[in-house]
């Protein structure tokens, strides 16, 4: 079966998915280096690089879908204007991109639909036809009438064999003319960041200023060499001594000395889910694109218990952000994942943090393809 994929990032969601049988044969993306990175991953893929609200770009997906007898969609809108992550904007105009991607199911009629966001978007208002409702109303106004649509719609990509908790909001819906109802899979047991990071070697962080750097102990050949994207981060120093002194699961904000503190020692401000490390008994939080800043949302190693210092304060290991190759781990890419050689660590982390769990959208998507080969 023949698919379309819309606000496509780098491909992440499809990644597994030419192993069930659904090829992406037209995608479309906005950035130019992500939609370089996406032909890079999938060079037979037609992917149109452009702005979907141009009128040329919106009918060129069309027609380039059409002419590829298009039978899928799939469509993850950007959530940066829903997410708690980003702006939190119920107005924000990126939060009605949405509705190409349902003028683009009207005027193809696939026979499936997988439409991804944050569970943010059901809450979040939006225009049609001069009167204003929620999404999760304004898709089922314009699509009720054709398609029937999954009963839940908030799931977890934790209970998809993803080390990840992450929570979205996707509607399945199914043309109703195909005797199928789509929901999502039976929920599986929790993966713990115990489990996934098991054989990675401790790595300690590179030093930003050059005072410090005698501060850590030098990195073993095993953990420099375990893996190309397992490298040490960079932090100044400050912000890894405040981790040095925090245990696993714990905000350095808690800390009576060692918190995070600007260059002049004045406290930083912030939530208590920053300069956080996470838990080895759970999954890891969700992944944010800022995940490479100790500074944003649960971002730091779990750590384990070094030694203690001369003041018998307890110190741990690994006081830095995950390694891009603990990022792949994380949100179920294969750790061999193409990248390409040209793309920084900025957008490698921006990208995956962004992305939708590709083991998720293949375990959800396996039964329209198991039912398709009956």
């Amino acid at each position: 079966m023949r698919a379309l994929s819309l606000f496509a990032n780098v491909g992440i969601a499809e990644t597994y998915l030419n192993e069930i049988g659904l090829d992406v044969v037209v995608a479309n993306e906005l950035e130019p280096d992500r939609a370089n990175f996406y032909q890079h991953l999938y060079p037979n893929c037609n992917m149109i690089c452009g702005d979907i609200t141009n009128s040329d770009i919106y009918n060129e997906v069309i027609n380039q879908a059409r002419l590829s007898k298009v039978e899928f969609i799939i469509a993850t809108p950007p959530c940066q204007g829903m997410s708690i992550a980003g702006h939190n904007s119920p107005y924000d105009e990126r939060n009605s991109l949405v509705k190409y991607a349902i003028d683009a199911v009207l005027d193809l009629n696939p026979k499936y639909v997988f439409l991804e966001n944050v569970p943010q978007q059901l809450d979040t208002p939006i225009k049609y036809r001069g009167k204003e409702m929620l999404i999760p109303k304004y898709i089922e106004t314009r699509l009720g009438k054709k398609y029937n649509f999954n009963s839940e719609v908030i799931t977890n990509s934790m209970y998809y064999g993803v080390p990840q908790m992450r929570r979205r909001a996707i509607f399945l819906l199914v043309r109703k003319d195909i005797p199928f109802q789509w929901e999502f899979p039976i929920k599986e047991d929790p993966i713990t960041l115990e489990e996934a990071f098991e054989g990675i070697p401790d790595l300690w962080p590179e030093i930003r200023e050059k005072e410090f750097r005698n501060k850590l102990p030098k990195n073993s050949k095993e953990a420099l060499s375990f893996h190309k994207w397992h490298r040490p981060p960079c932090h100044v120093w400050r912000n890894v001594e405040c981790m040095l002194h925090t245990s696993t699961g714990n905000t350095a904000f808690d800390n009576e000395f060692y918190y995070p503190k600007r260059k002049d020692g004045n406290r930083v401000k912030g939530y208590e889910t920053t300069y956080h490390r996470l838990f080895w008994d759970k999954p890891s939080s969700t992944i944010t694109k800022w995940n490479g800043i100790m500074g944003s949302q649960n971002n730091v190693h779990p750590g384990r218990l070094w030694k203690y210092d001369d003041e018998g304060e307890a110190l741990y290991t690994n006081p830095r952000v995950l390694t891009i190759y603990e990022l792949l781990i994380v949100s179920s890419l294969p750790t061999d994942w193409n990248i390409p050689d040209w793309a920084n660590e900025q957008l490698i982390r921006f990208v995956i943090g962004e992305g939708i769990p590709p083991l998720m959208v293949k375990k959800i998507i396996e039964s329209v393809m198991d039912f398709e080969r009956r």
